[in-house]
């Protein structure tokens, strides 16, 4: 199993830190692995956060998302482990990750994580 290295990301000073407005970035190509079957498993990835004094760059986001590729982990895992390194770079006043993953077997799984910086 490979390790997924947040420190990939990078982020960029936010142009308007004192308004609130959404982000929201759509990855409709992720890819990760299934840890039981060695499968790949798609994926389409929507971050939707505001941000406090940074911005995250995309073109890094786009390489930490790539490391998935060859990475074993469950789709719960996948999506809180990302929103936890997003969070950790950037500290955003609040994010959602939405991940909806394709069917396998007859089977969709969406998988919702949240965080609310706290007051």
């Amino acid at each position: 199993m490979s390790e997924i290295l947040r420190e990939t990301l990078e982020v960029f000073d936010n142009p308007y830190p004192h308004r609130d407005y959404e982000i929201e970035t759509i990855c409709p190509e992720f890819t990760s692995m299934c840890p039981k079957t060695g499968q790949p498993d798609f994926g389409t990835l929507t971050i939707t956060y505001v941000a406090d004094k940074v911005c995250i760059e995309l073109k890094s986001l786009k390489l930490y998302l790539q490391q998935y590729r060859n990475h074993g982990a469950f789709y719960e895992n996948v999506t809180n482990k990302i929103l936890d390194d997003l969070v950790a770079v950037s500290h955003p006043r609040w994010m959602t990750l939405h991940a909806a993953f394709t069917p396998r077997g007859g089977i969709r799984t969406n998988v919702t994580a949240r965080y609310t910086a706290p007051r």
